[in-house]
């Protein structure tokens, strides 16, 4: 009983969280998707269930990702276990965004590699503020060495 208690408990806390969680198997094929995975990237689970992760990894991100997801699902061994990561990704309307995730590597139950799992984030407007008061400072920064000339 308490097994089935607790996996109602993990699939509610899954369903309502607005952080994207997903899982992808060894060759990187999006095997579950999140209700706030479909907020986040636009796409129903019914269409990205089956789908490779490109489907929400920029085109010029994908060689270096491929490398490393290869790398890590074949070692089962990542330098990443314990970080809090950030990449862009994409939304279905093609615009990226700016996302932190934490990643689990999921072993069957003799021990292989599965996949791998992420909770991710989308930081997006926090990235844009960060980005405008730098440029604010910037500009702050050049007109006073201007004053001081």
């Amino acid at each position: 009983m308490a097994d089935d208690t607790n996996d109602k408990l993990c699939r509610l806390i899954v369903e309502g969280i607005p952080d994207a969680v997903i899982f992808a198997d060894l060759e990187g094929v999006i095997r579950f998707w999140s209700p706030g995975a479909e907020r986040m990237f636009g796409f129903p689970a019914a269409e990205a269930l089956g789908q490779s992760l490109d489907l929400i990894i920029p085109e010029n991100l994908r060689a270096r990702h491929w490398e490393g997801y290869r790398r890590v699902m074949a070692t089962g061994e990542t330098r990443y276990g314990t970080k809090l990561l950030s990449a862009p990704a994409l939304h279905s309307g093609g615009d990226r965004i700016s996302t932190e995730f934490s990643m689990a590597l999921v072993r069957d139950d003799s021990g292989a590699m599965a996949g791998s799992g992420a909770v991710i984030r989308d930081v997006t407007e926090r990235w844009q503020k960060e980005k405008s008061l730098k440029e604010r400072l910037a500009e702050l920064e050049r007109r006073e060495s201007e004053r001081s000339r």
